[in-house]
């Protein structure tokens, strides 16, 4: 057995909350704005945002919610979003974090599942949630907004307050329960304690780099997702740095973001790292500020991160992680970067490259699946003990189902996925899911979904549809009851028809054929 170690030496991992460590420098800049609206300009300073936490925590403590209780929240990038997070946090109950864009179907299996007490959500999705919280545990609909028909999230901040840490098992309690797509179906809870948080900050530490007069980050990427959560919405506040938020991704808006607030640091996808390497717009802001882009959610190619460093002037930095993994497992040390690769193995980050085929281990420049072992390695999937002995072994090294490589210095690349799922914009897509809804339309009479590649967007998913003769459709009108059922980020974008879907002697369909044959 090879166990690959990081060379970047070790880090201690505090024993306190996600919450205690978020706040654990306050009062080194109490007044440095620590979140900024972008869009209005709105400011919670250090001092402000740990008041806020504090009264929220005091006003849902009031109404019952306590340790063990699930909050979920759905809603765009705001301030507002991590007081939500750490008031719970602080009472020791649970986030889970709900993409807004989700339909009512999928935002009702998510309450279900991790079994929330109150929905936190705005306006603009009210109407969706309130129709997924019908005949859930939902007992309250909280709106950041104050929308008609909900209950304002000011409410809770009266005068109750509650400044100390409700006491947690760090190892065991659940801080946060995102949901990450499986290529078996729906969506599973990914439990996250508040150890795995903590570890992950601390392990990134060295990597980040933070300078202590304060950075400004542009928070892009949904705090839903476990990336922006963790790098901008804790990690990033945790080092002192200014956080400026923006609701969704629009590139004049984004520019605008980077040059008025003088950004320093842009936590990405690869769709935006391609949109900065291409698009003629960006030569009209004023970008000499911004010292990096770090990318991650999905690979970047080596030429588009040179032509994104070249045209910006900031360093183009990868790293890698999954939900799984709380989330960061590899990133790249600032000036010590190799066109393509993701870095190095954080501190306290155990690897080893492994044949899918053998078990055997793979020498250096060998291809083969990548396992992780260490403290950000999640507790489990909710509720799916089999789900979750499939991906973490006896031995608790998680088998991530990416393949990938460390080269002879000790940088990591990471070249396809053994799992099946679609990354599109950096979103993942279960293509058994999206077969299971089109075998529900009467056209259909058999269905295959795979990714084909698109340099926008990194993955499209593309339908191979079996018609049935008696009741003809349309690939566009396919793609039609497709887009009323799901997630934008999860339509199909190509329909193709054939005569037979290649399955194996087991019934599985031969996705690699599908592939071969797409190319």
């Amino acid at each position: 057995m090879t166990i690959l170690t990081s060379p970047l030496g070790s880090v201690d991992i505090p024993d306190v909350s996600i919450t205690e460590f978020l706040l654990r420098r306050v009062d080194d800049h109490p007044d440095r704005a620590a979140l900024i609206d972008g869009m209005t300009g709105r400011t919670l300073t250090y001092s402000e945002l740990r008041d806020a936490i504090f009264h929220v925590a005091g006003g849902l403590a009031e109404t019952g919610f306590g340790k063990g209780d699930v909050l979920a929240i759905m809603a765009p990038n705001i301030p507002e979003y991590g007081v939500a997070f750490h008031a719970v946090a602080l009472l020791g109950g649970t986030v889970t974090t709900i993409n807004p864009t989700y339909t009512a179907h999928e935002v009702l299996h998510q309450l279900v599942d991790a079994n929330a007490k109150y929905l936190v959500t705005i306006g603009m999705f009210l109407e969706v949630a309130q129709e997924a919280a019908g005949g859930t545990h939902v007992e309250e609909i909280y709106t950041f907004d104050g929308a008609e028909g909900s209950t304002p999230f000011a409410s809770l901040m009266g005068e109750a307050k509650v400044s100390d840490q409700a006491p947690v098992n760090y190892d065991e309690d659940i801080a946060v329960l995102p949901y990450s797509s499986g290529t078996t179906g729906l969506s599973k809870g990914v439990m996250l304690t508040h150890r795995n948080l903590v570890a992950n900050l601390a392990q990134a530490e060295p990597v980040l780099e933070m300078e202590p007069d304060g950075e400004v980050l542009v928070a892009v990427l949904p705090f839903f997702h476990i990336y922006g959560m963790q790098v901008l919405m804790n990690g990033a506040i945790a080092n002192g740095a200014t956080v400026v938020t923006m609701p969704r991704f629009d590139l004049e808006l984004f520019l605008g973001v980077l040059e008025d607030y003088a950004v320093t640091r842009a936590y990405v996808v690869p769709p935006i790292v391609l949109a900065m390497a291409k698009h003629p717009m960006v030569d009209d802001y004023d970008l000499s500020k911004l010292k990096a882009l770090f990318s991650g959610a999905a690979p970047l190619g080596a030429e588009v991160s040179q032509e994104a460093a070249k045209r910006t002037g900031a360093q183009v930095v990868q790293g890698y992680g999954l939900t799984e993994t709380s989330p960061v497992t590899h990133a790249t040390v600032m000036g010590d970067t190799k066109p393509g690769s993701i870095g190095y193995s954080l501190p306290l980050t155990e690897v080893r490259i492994v044949d899918p085929e053998s078990g055997e281990d793979c020498g250096v420049d060998e291809d083969g699946e990548v396992w992780i072992r260490g403290p950000q390695v999640m507790k489990g999937y909710l509720n799916n003990a089999e789900a979750t002995a499939d991906c973490i072994d006896g031995d608790g090294w998680f088998h991530t189902g990416d393949i990938g490589h460390i080269d002879p210095d000790g940088h990591y690349y990471i070249v396809d996925r053994l799992k099946e799922l679609i990354k599109y914009k950096g979103f993942q897509v279960p293509p058994a899911e999206l077969e299971a809804l089109l075998l529900t339309h009467p056209s259909i009479a058999d269905a295959a979904v795979i990714p084909v590649p698109d340099e926008e967007a990194g993955e499209l998913p593309k339908a191979y549809i079996v018609l049935n003769p008696a009741v003809p459709a349309t690939a566009q009108e396919i793609m039609d009851f497709v887009a009323q059922h799901v997630a934008t980020y999860k339509q199909i974008r190509i329909v193709e028809f054939i005569d037979v879907i290649p399955k194996s002697a087991s019934g599985k369909i031969l996705r690699r054929l599908l592939r071969d044959q797409s190319a």
